[in-house]
């Protein structure tokens, strides 16, 4: 009931606006839901179009970590392999984990991956700095439960800090992983000196016990996504402001004042002054309408000579 009240209340404003003020409020209400429509719509998509960027880059750099992998455990883990039976400390050169991660945090220099992130998180790691949290545990379960996930992609919290994450499964695929994570008994003397006989042991071949992981703030997507939706929102905004400016002149010249000059010749004959003649070359409604009132006008002048002809000859 307030809301008709309230439109009942409006309607004889809005009616004793002038045309033109009533088109540009109509504009700017269109304005104003276009401009808000385009801006939900367009952080929907951006969000969505910035996170498969950023996925394309980590995924990229996976692959990238995957070949040093797998260059280490084929080209460089051979030419090493005695060494770990014959020095006391362990060489984590030897390692395809290691040998990874050393080589993204050498690639984050580029400025496209600074703020980039890369674990193998695992959930028995030999060394702790690749131990799963929580989070990261449950996302190598779900790997393990379901063979048909590849991949996984989302948000998360850590340290009060949101993050953008990209995920992939790690498996055992090759027995040469197992010569240091079997067991104790079977590990390089060299490896237990160094991380202990507690961790990182009994895998199996074929197992998936790593999450290969690359994350980059929230922040930056959303930065990113923000400042495309500005750039266009700007854009649409200029060219809905010229589309205003550009319907208001057409009015004026084509609608507005044809119909002032309408006004004034009706005013005009009104007070008996039938002189005057509106010309409109347009064959549109305006032209129609000066075409009528000309006729109207020369209608009423007939009609007045007229009766001054009949008043004359009854004196």
């Amino acid at each position: 009931m307030k809301g008709k009240k309230r439109v009942e209340e409006l309607t004889p404003m809005f009616q004793n606006l002038k045309l033109g003020t009533k088109l540009n409020l109509i504009l700017v209400l269109i304005f104003i839901a276009t401009i808000a429509s385009c801006n939900l719509i367009l952080s929907y998509i951006l969000e969505i179009k910035v996170e498969q960027e950023v996925a394309g880059k980590a995924f990229l750099a996976m692959e990238t970590m995957n070949s040093v992998r797998n260059y280490t455990s084929t080209q460089i883990q051979p030419e090493l392999l005695y060494r770990l039976e014959i020095d006391r400390a362990f060489l984590p050169e030897t390692v395809p984990a290691y040998s990874a991660r050393e080589v993204f945090e050498d690639l984050r220099r580029n400025a496209d991956y600074q703020d980039f992130s890369y674990k193998e998180a695992t959930l028995n790691p030999t060394s702790l700095r690749d131990k799963a949290d929580e989070f990261e545990a449950a996302m190598i379960q779900k790997f393990r439960q379901n063979e048909n996930v590849k991949e996984l992609a989302g948000f998360r919290t850590v340290s009060n800090q949101n993050f953008y994450y990209v995920a992939r499964p790690l498996a055992v695929n090759k027995s040469s992983c197992l010569q240091c994570h079997s067991t104790p008994e079977k590990a390089p003397q060299s490896l237990i000196n160094t991380y202990g006989s507690q961790n990182g042991f009994n895998w199996q071949l074929n197992e998936i016990v790593t999450s290969q992981m690359v994350s980059v703030p929230a922040n930056r997507v959303f930065a990113t996504a923000n400042s495309l939706r500005s750039t266009i929102m700007s854009i649409i905004t200029l060219f809905f402001l010229l589309a205003i400016a550009s319907i208001n002149a057409f009015m004026r010249l084509a609608i507005v004042k044809p119909i002032q000059k309408m006004s004034l010749l009706s005013t005009g004959v009104s007070k008996g002054n039938l002189n005057t003649e509106f010309t409109h070359e347009n064959n549109d409604e305006i032209g129609i309408l000066a075409k009528a009132l000309n006729r109207m006008k020369v209608s009423l002048q007939m009609a007045l000579q007229m009766i001054e002809e009949e008043q004359n000859s009854q004196k």
